[in-house]
């Protein structure tokens, strides 16, 4: 009988959780090295491409640069002019959704994957991801599951969003906090 006290990974079952076909997530894990994960490709056009050809819905004016991982395009939906920086992560186990004129910047990770350490069997927990228009993730910083950035929100250099993030505000921090309301020049 297992103790209901300290972590058991061989009790692990993620059978509930269905990414999507096996062949093509295969196909995808390939293309997403070749294409995406490497800075052999610098052209964002190609790029954008083949996220539509695997299901993604991205708009126009989309700047993808090198070093970019995407786990599942078919979950993933980005607006108009966003830029996706280098070594970005988008691990998108759920539905990421990406407003228009969002900044995801060097670095920054989507993460729509947990564990619950509360449970021995160490259960998979997945939750979507929202970026309002506007957004600012900066570099470094993470965004965890479950997580809604309201419009024009901004999480600043190496922090940790949760939860929701207010509309035209700064946060800053892990876990990241207020700091100030985002104002605009003129």
């Amino acid at each position: 009988m297992s103790n209901p006290r300290i972590t058991d990974l061989s009790s692990f079952n993620n059978d509930w959780y269905n990414p999507g076909n096996p062949l093509k997530r295969l196909l995808w894990y390939y293309t997403n090295l070749v294409f995406f994960n490497s800075g052999w490709l610098p052209l964002g056009g190609l790029k954008v491409a083949l996220l539509k050809i695997f299901g993604a819905k991205i708009g126009k004016g989309v700047v993808i640069k090198p070093y970019v991982n995407i786990k599942y395009p078919w979950k993933l939906e980005i607006g108009d002019h966003v830029w996706v920086g280098e070594k970005v992560w988008i691990d998108n186990l759920g539905e990421v959704v990406v407003g228009s004129n969002v900044c995801l910047s060097q670095g920054s990770m989507l993460l729509c994957g947990n564990h619950n350490y509360k449970k021995p069997s160490f259960d998979l927990i997945v939750q979507p991801i929202t970026l309002e228009d506007g957004v600012w993730i900066g570099a470094h910083s993470v965004v965890t599951p479950g997580c809604y950035c309201e419009s024009h929100s901004v999480l600043a250099v190496n922090s940790v969003g949760l939860g929701r993030l207010e509309a035209y505000s700064i946060y800053q921090g892990n876990p990241a906090k207020v700091l100030r309301k985002r104002e605009f020049n003129s």
